[in-house]
């Protein structure tokens, strides 16, 4: 091959090739830029239109504070009257300027009235004096062709509001039917009729846990038209300095030669890693131009590459750092939440879950989970049985999904696996450096789900009596204060009960104080077997009871109390020697507070008397309060 068509070789495979290697780029590169800027301006208005959105919220807030003070409907709802409290809700509607009212108990909806279209509700959660839950009251003041109208002007672009797959309102033009919305945080090509959109989507909370999908859609004829406009300069410019290489190539020809080979060693070592060493540029023709670019783009490879060392490695001592703060989190749930977060964007995994024991013994509950376990899901079953089996960390591997499971261990040394953590992702086997940091975090969870039942087992005993498993003294004086100050807020009665187990001395220094302790400990049964769940049963001192009760008149009261009078005076119980039985009795005094009138002191000092009245009249029996 003669030279000159080596030449003309070169000069297609080293000038006309990346020519159009770089054409290509640019040409994307154009493209994505202007999508670029269409795409923020079009999250700009996505964000008008939410904060649109969010202050239509705001005021169906003070509507849903409104409907739920209407002391008819809660009187309704309070006797179980839904058709009566349905029929209430529809008069608010009109009297209120209200669009829409809902009220749900979980997944059921009790009623829901008013216009189907209304959006951007405001939410309260409705409680009966007992503290018992009515439901969810949500309720709008915003149609979502009024919201639709009023973000169209805000931004000037096409708004469209659905939910559940159901167009609520658009401002398209009437010939143009709303095209299917893009999921949130991505921006699509979307198409009308004949007309072309870019279109972005956000979600907000609707009706009855329906979310409502709220579109931006912006003309993209500007974008496309300043695409090709960019495309033609930036070809136009390509194409010139084609022709002047074109020009020039022969009277370059020998430099190019050195020119070639310099390019040619930069590059492979470029491709080899080695960012440190530049082209040499002599001159200033296009050549020491493309030496200048090609170094620019080395030396920012460099620093890109280096910029992702330091951020894994901040990653990694981010992650040690979480690990650490484990140990002090005593929210067992909000930890889960963080160790699964956590190890599933540490180790890059697809999806993963925690799981622990209520009980040692109990079975396994999910109590937290991050991302999907789709496809994934044998393979984290398979690696959490093999933990199971050994007690150690174990990974397992099911028609190319990877998983890692830990267990995690109570910090009493005996081995028992109190829950696991559990990762996993699809085509890719986990290294060795992302076990090494997933077993890191599962270790310090271990320590802190061990730290949160410390900390509710120290609860716990701060208000219990050991011996009864009664709330202990202080525990009854702040129920009685609580309970005084509701039942004077809502002007309920409150009752209590005080009992005194008869010659109680007498059981201890005849038997002795184990035979004494077994009399208080089946009283106190009796006691708690009789109370409510509402109820507070306490040891107050010695072998006096005594129990606090909610929403009890004087009458009640005195139910409950001779209820637990007929209980004790039932109980046989066996004797140290086992001959024989023991049977106690006991005396109680029983008092209330009309409608929450008086003080908590004046009532257990008339429970009190009451209680000695008892005593003294003959014991085993109860007595009101005069």
């Amino acid at each position: 091959m003669s030279f000159r068509a080596r030449l003309r070789l070169f000069f297609v495979l080293i000038v006309i090739v990346p020519m159009l290697s770089v054409a290509i780029v640019l040409f994307r590169l154009i493209s994505d830029n202007e999508t670029g800027k269409a795409d923020a301006g079009l999250n700009a208005n996505v964000m008008a239109a939410r904060s649109l959105f969010l202050e239509a919220t705001r005021r169906s807030d003070g509507a849903v504070q409104g409907v739920g003070s209407d002391r008819a409907l809660a009187d309704a709802l309070l006797r179980g009257d839904l058709p009566r409290a349905r029929e209430r809700a529809r008069q608010l509607l009109a009297s209120r300027g209200i669009e829409r009212i809902a009220l749900s108990r979980g997944t059921k909806v009790v009623f829901d009235v008013g216009r189907h279209d209304a959006v951007a509700p405001g939410r309260r959660d409705l409680s009966g004096f007992s503290g018992r839950r009515l439901g969810l009251l949500e309720a709008s003041t915003t149609r979502a062709a009024e919201y639709a109208r009023l973000a169209r002007r805000v931004t000037g672009m096409e708004i469209v509001v659905g939910s559940g797959g159901r167009v609520l309102a658009d401002t398209l033009p009437a010939d143009r039917q709303a095209p299917p919305l893009p999921e949130p945080g991505q921006a699509e090509h979307l198409q009308a009729g004949d007309g072309s959109y870019r279109g972005a989507t956000f979600l907000a909370a609707g009706f009855v846990g329906r979310p409502v999908e709220v579109g931006v859609l912006a003309p993209d004829t500007e974008r496309s038209t300043n695409i090709t406009d960019a495309r033609l300069l930036a070809g136009g410019i390509l194409l010139g300095f084609l022709v002047l290489a074109l020009t020039f190539a022969l009277a370059v020809s020998r430099s190019l030669q050195a020119q070639i080979g310099a390019f040619l060693q930069a590059a492979r070592r470029l491709g080899a890693g080695d960012f440190a060493t530049n082209v040499p540029t002599p001159g200033r023709d296009e050549f020491a131009e493309l030496g200048e670019e090609f170094n620019k783009m080395s030396r920012q490879l460099a620093e890109h590459i280096q910029s992702l060392d330091r951020q894994r490695e901040r990653l990694e001592q981010s992650m040690r750092r979480i690990g650490e703060s484990f140990a002090s989190n005593l929210d067992r749930d909000a930890l889960l939440e963080i160790v699964v977060r956590a190890a599933v964007d540490g180790v890059e995994a697809q999806g993963g879950r925690a799981c622990v024991r209520p009980a040692d013994t109990g079975p396994l509950e999910e109590h937290a989970r991050a991302g999907t376990l789709n496809g994934i899901g044998d393979a984290v079953r398979a690696a959490e049985s093999e933990v199971l089996a050994s007690g150690v960390g174990g990974e397992a591997e099911v028609e190319g999904a990877y998983a890692l499971a830990h267990p995690l261990h109570g910090a009493d040394g005996t081995g028992v696996v109190l829950g696991l953590v559990s990762v996993a992702r699809r085509g890719r086997e986990f290294s060795s450096t992302e076990r090494e940091l997933f077993g890191y975090l599962a270790a310090q969870a271990a320590v802190s789900i061990e730290n949160v039942g410390l900390h509710e087992t120290v609860q716990r005993q701060a208000v219990t009596d050991e011996l009864t498993g009664l709330f202990n003294h202080r525990r009854f004086q702040e129920a009685m204060e609580s309970e005084a100050e509701r039942a004077r807020r809502f002007s309920q009665d409150l009752g209590l009960v005080m009992l005194d187990i008869d010659d109680f001395k007498k059981v201890n220094d005849t038997y002795g104080h184990q035979q004494g302790d077994m009399v208080l400990a089946e009283v106190a049964r009796i006691l708690r077997e009789s109370s409510r769940e509402i109820d507070a049963p306490a040891r107050y001192g010695g072998e006096e009871l005594a129990v606090v009760l909610p929403q009890t008149d004087l009458e009640g009261a005195y139910n409950l109390a001779e209820r637990v009078r007929s209980g004790i005076a039932g109980l046989e119980l066996p004797l140290p020697d086992r001959n024989g039985t023991l049977r106690v009795t006991a005396s109680l005094g029983v008092a209330a507070l009309p409608h929450g009138e008086g003080e908590p002191r004046d009532l257990l000092a008339r429970a009190d008397a009451a209680l000695y009245e008892a005593k003294r009249s003959g014991k085993n029996k109860v007595v009101r309060a005069g």
